[in-house]
């Protein structure tokens, strides 16, 4: 039997540009099973252009990227990504349970009805399940989104700071989905711009400063991280950046 990859992501010496500017520049980043990563960093350092690359929504511009140790090609359909990005990736005139069982569909599972329903009820949503979307308050629709993202029992999170509009009951449910995904052998790649939210859930934190990873750490090295994110942060500003 061949034995299973212990990484979940890796990059090796990844690009990306978009038009005229190089937004990542010579990535190196691995991210293993049962671990939960954190990339930190300000508006504008690339961050969800790393997140589109690690989905497979964007391809590199140089470097290659391999997910459970294969590349694209050879990884698609093997591996099942949950996204959650800035857009929610709901039909607005649909109602909750009407999106998850069209989702639930569309991943293949064998019993789309009872799976939405089951997302719903992770989330709190069971009361509203038959509501359209566009009646939602913000947290509804987040917690919306974040049902679909672990619809179907993804190997690889890739959340997109996951706890906008999310109250604490909220935040702890999805807590518990992503310590869920790792605990069963999965990874969770996890974008923020929030300290707090890097020490609570980051096996390892890295910063990612001008489309470069400037710093990483293990989750006992934070403060050190910590640090050296603030003064990051000071001398912008006092570059007038």
């Amino acid at each position: 039997m061949a034995q299973t990859p212990a990484v979940a992501l890796e990059f090796t010496h990844v690009a990306k540009r978009l038009g005229s500017r190089w937004v990542l520049r010579d990535v190196n980043f691995t991210l293993a099973r049962g671990e939960t990563a954190v990339v930190l960093g300000p508006n504008g350092a690339g961050k969800t252009t790393l997140l589109k690359l690690a989905a497979r929504t964007w391809t590199p511009s140089h470097g290659n990227i391999r997910w459970f140790g294969g590349e694209a090609a050879e990884s698609e359909g093997d591996v099942r990504i949950g996204y959650l990005g800035h857009a929610s990736f709901l039909y607005r005139a649909l109602s909750g349970l009407e999106n998850l069982e069209f989702y639930a569909r569309l991943y293949g599972l064998k019993r789309p009805r009872a799976s939405a329903e089951a997302a719903l009820e992770r989330v709190g949503l069971t009361a509203f399940r038959f509501e359209p979307v566009r009646r939602y308050s913000r947290g509804m629709e987040q917690r919306c989104a974040i049902a679909r993202a672990f619809l179907a029992s993804p190997d690889l999170l890739l959340l997109d700071e996951p706890y906008t509009s999310l109250d604490l009951q909220a935040t702890g449910v999805l807590d518990e989905l992503v310590r869920g995904t790792t605990g069963r052998g999965g990874a969770a790649l996890v974008i923020t711009h929030q300290l707090h939210e890097a020490e609570r859930l980051g096996d390892r934190t890295a910063i990612l400063w001008q489309g470069r990873i400037v710093r990483s750490a293990e989750s006992g090295e934070f403060a050190a991280l910590a640090a050296a994110y603030r003064t990051l942060f000071e001398r912008r500003e006092h570059d007038g950046a």
